[in-house]
């Protein structure tokens, strides 16, 4: 794969991550009954950081959870060459049952990553409402799903790959689109 472009630096993916922040608070009135649950892996760094942007406004933290949608995806056999899935498990510390959950990722595309995460955490309780937040919306759905909170909507082909590195796991934060 060869990188074209940084579309995102550090500096540009707190600023979306802030934005994301404050429109969380406000559309919710507030973090009252609200909880992040971020799809792992870099879903789940996204999410705590937006917990401590909003702890910061808000003065009070909200609860983060991990979901892992490994067994929930469909296309498992594809992703794992007939091996056994590395299934991490979830980890979400309250019960999200007539909660508002906001369901944090990286990057939204086909909506398929979303959709198995919708499954899964309806298997750990019924919330009142799942909101979806994401860092990039990339576009070209294969599902009718729609981010309720975008740092930034990056149009590209489908020839295009979109890499999202996160200092937690990748030692840098920025965001790339890369030729296939």
């Amino acid at each position: 794969m060869n990188q074209k472009a940084v579309v995102l630096d550090a500096q540009a993916i707190q600023r979306g991550l802030t934005r994301i922040a404050h429109q969380i608070i406000e559309k919710n009135k507030g973090i009252e009954n609200c909880v992040l649950v971020g799809i792992r892996t870099r879903g789940i760094f996204i999410a705590e950081r937006l917990a401590a942007k909003i702890e910061e406004i808000e003065g009070k933290p909200i609860p983060v959870g991990e979901l892992d949608i490994t067994l929930y995806r469909d296309d498992l056999t594809k992703k794992t060459d007939n091996q056994e899935p590395l299934v991490k498990g979830s980890d979400i510390p309250v019960e999200i049952t007539n909660k508002k959950v906001i369901l944090v990722d990286d990057v939204l595309y086909t909506g398929r990553t979303v959709r198995a995460g919708l499954d899964a955490l309806m298997d750990q309780g019924r919330p009142s409402t799942i909101q979806l937040a994401v860092l990039v919306d990339r576009g070209h759905r294969e599902l009718p799903i729609r981010a309720d909170y975008v740092g930034k909507n990056i149009p590209t082909s489908s020839t295009e790959k979109i890499v999202v590195e996160l200092a937690e796991v990748d030692k840098e934060d920025q965001v790339s689109i890369y030729d296939k």
